[in-house]
């Protein structure tokens, strides 16, 4: 038989404190910001170019998510299909980076054998601050390739080094993450419509 839930921790409401957070969250995010980076993807699908994703953690799960729905779900029939690459995924290349180079270069190695000019990177990183993900970016920019950051509360360093940014506007890791997953959903939904009705 299930225990009941200790009282004292239902009259807290934890998870009503949670939760109403995460909608004022929501409200909070740039719209603005977002359909940048929506035109960003419409342009990249529309002249070919690869787009990169990469993070940390709960971050690297998003931009693996990300990739899967940006190739899956954005598929219109007869119509080119968007490229998109989790660095993330590769776990024997990043391993091989991270113990016989630095673990700062493992995003970065990888993009010098793929990136082209007008190719999109987005980087994702709640703190703003972890130095793979600068380094890869920084290695973006020196290949003329496009920016996108998706980070958390004030934005880090990555918010200053991107040409489009989205700041999920709260200072809990764990809503920076929701946020992350509902940009990627919300974008790669709007693509498909945008790219079902293009001539």
């Amino acid at each position: 038989m299930i225990e009941a839930v200790n009282p004292s921790i239902q009259q807290d409401n934890q998870v009503e404190v949670y939760l109403s957070a995460l909608a004022q969250m929501i409200t909070a995010i740039s719209r603005e910001d977002i359909w940048a980076v929506i035109q960003v993807l419409f342009n990249a699908w529309q002249t070919g170019s690869q787009i990169f994703l990469f993070g940390n953690g709960g971050s690297s799960a998003t931009a693996a998510h990300m990739t899967n729905d940006l190739n899956k779900l954005t598929i219109s029939p007869g119509k080119p299909r968007m490229k998109a690459i989790c660095l993330s995924d590769n776990v024997p290349l990043l391993t091989a980076w991270a113990n016989d180079q630095h673990y700062a270069d493992v995003f970065a190695e990888q993009l010098l054998n793929f990136v082209h000019p007008g190719d999109v990177v987005i980087a994702i990183s709640s703190s703003g601050n972890s130095p793979n993900v600068l380094r890869g970016v920084e290695v973006a920019r020196e290949n003329n390739a496009i920016t996108i950051g998706f980070t958390g509360d004030q934005g880090g360093k990555l918010k200053d080094l991107v040409e489009y940014c989205i700041c999920i506007p709260d200072p809990h890791m764990g809503r920076q993450e929701d946020g992350h997953m509902i940009l990627d959903h919300v974008i790669s939904n709007t693509l498909r419509d945008i790219i079902c009705a293009a001539a």
